[in-house]
């Protein structure tokens, strides 16, 4: 499948320079003469926008009903350790990339990498990863508007008790079975992060996402507040926070790790150069290792209020805490039918899901646009159109999935296109793509831990100690390759 489209000529390979410095400050040789790299109007809209792109449908979606499936509390403090260990590094090799060379995936590698080395040629599989991203999380993001449009006219209110489950089911199943409308809302979806995008860095992603960020967080303290004081709620809110050994070995040690190991990867969505196309918009005023800390403490402060969201309502109302990925769209909508003021406390939480997912979109597509621009040098309006044009029709695909072409199931009966997309992304280029920068940056085959340090600790704020550089070339490598082999084992020679 070809993704990227253009009638340009790519512009001749920049000289590599190794240097993070240089690659600041020296002046662009004629290959490299491009505009002037536009910068963040303020440090909280660089943090709101790369959070952003981090916090989405992973915070509010999976990560609930996995720690549901893995025991509660002992699973979100295996989680946390993960994210300190594991993705905190991987933040900053994006971060590093795209500042020192000052372009997005589609020109870093080439900027920095030793002469006569070939790390450039991942810049292709890490863009078709962001397309393939987009190709199902737009489709997922449309039903999560439909589904704060139906809560907010009250298509959940109003049915008896003993049929809610059924009829909630239904609903669901007859939007996955209607293509014309999943087809509405994605053209909604994709029209308008994009008509953001147009407007500039600036004037829009950054503008429109501090107040997207700003309304996210006001709704997740209303609905923590409304979950939290519901009858009953006590007792979801211990399953969340008061370990509980017996649960943990019932789920299973191991793969419990397995899981808290994979969601502290993939919540941050790294590998694709999402996060390197902000740090390539950064000053060098400050170091990295700050941004970093608080790029992650906003993801996981989303995914950890998640779940005082929805652990008091599930116990509240008797729902199955880990019931699985249906948990958002069949058992939380049976929550606020059941709940006093259900159809807004709904609205809201589907509002809430939207900007969260919106969130991802815009800052996805930015990196998206990027790449025509820095390799072709095409302007923000014309990456718009073509890109535009081609996300209306790669989507196509996972919506037919559940109906028109719902005969082919590529992992066979139950599985669909969505889940091909799914596993190409998250168990293949995503871990591919971090041990691929994890090298690049530790190594003296790549850009080296020496470069890498520099780029980090330049400016002013708390810097990354030397010995980081053994540890960054040992353990996150070893876990990152031991995801991909799992991910790989369990789809194809599992039981």
């Amino acid at each position: 499948m070809m993704f990227f489209r253009g009638g340009a000529t790519p512009l001749p390979q920049p000289q590599p320079n190794t240097s993070p410095l240089s690659a600041m400050t020296d002046s662009p040789t004629p290959a490299e003469a491009m505009p002037e790299r536009e910068t963040f109007s303020s440090r909280i809209g660089f943090l709101f926008l790369s959070a952003g792109c981090a916090i989405g449908l992973g915070n509010v979606w999976r990560f609930p009903f996995i720690t549901g499936q893995y025991g509660g509390a002992w699973f979100v403090l295996i989680y946390l350790l993960f994210l300190l260990f594991l993705g905190i590094p991987l933040v900053l090799t994006e971060l590093a990339c795209g500042r020192a060379s000052q372009r997005s995936i589609a020109r870093s590698f080439d900027v920095l990498e030793p002469p006569g080395t070939k790390w450039h040629w991942y810049k292709w599989i890490g863009m078709a990863g962001n397309y393939l991203l987009m190709m199902f999380y737009v489709p997922v993001t449309g039903w999560i508007l439909c589904y704060a449009v139906k809560s907010a006219r009250g298509d959940f209110s109003g049915i008896p008790a003993e049929e809610s489950a059924a009829r909630i089911g239904a609903q669901f199943e007859q939007l996955l079975g209607s293509p014309g409308v999943m087809v509405f809302y994605m053209a909604v979806v994709v029209i308008l992060c994009y008509g953001i995008c147009a407007i500039g860095l600036r004037k829009g992603v950054e503008r429109i996402t501090k107040y997207i960020m700003a309304g996210l967080f006001l709704l997740l303290i209303a609905l923590a507040v409304n979950s939290l004081t519901l009858p009953g709620g006590k007792a979801g809110l211990a399953f969340y926070l008061k370990p509980d050994w017996s649960r943990l070995c019932e789920a299973g040690i191991g793969n419990a790790l397995i899981a808290a190991m994979g969601q502290a990867f993939f919540t941050l969505g790294l590998g694709v150069g999402s996060l390197a196309i902000f740090g390539s918009h950064l000053t060098r005023r400050r170091t990295l290792l700050p941004d970093t800390m608080h790029i992650t403490a906003l993801d996981t402060s989303v995914a950890f209020i998640s779940g005082l969201i929805i652990f008091p309502a599930c116990f509240a109302f008797g729902v199955e805490a880990g019931s699985g990925p249906g948990l958002i769209f069949l058992s939380l909508p049976n929550v606020f039918h059941a709940m006093p003021h259900g159809a807004f406390w709904g609205a809201v939480f589907f509002l809430f899901m939207s900007f969260a997912a919106l969130s991802t979109v815009i800052a996805v597509f930015e990196n998206i646009l990027s790449f025509p621009m820095d390799l072709f040098g095409w302007s923000r309006r014309k990456s718009v159109f073509w890109n535009l044009l081609a996300m209306l029709v790669l989507t196509l695909p996972c919506i037919f999935g559940f109906n028109l072409w719902k005969a082919f199931t590529p992992f066979g009966p139950g599985s669909n296109i969505l889940d091909l997309e799914d596993f190409l992304l998250s168990n293949t280029i995503l871990p591919v793509g971090a041990l691929v920068y994890l090298l690049f940056c530790a190594t003296r085959y790549g850009w080296g831990f020496k470069n890498f340090r520099a780029e980090v600790n330049a400016g002013s704020g708390a810097k990354i100690p030397a010995w980081l550089g053994r540890y960054l070339m040992t353990v996150p490598p070893v876990v990152v390759f031991c995801l991909l082999i799992q991910g790989w084992i369990a789809r194809f020679f599992s039981s």
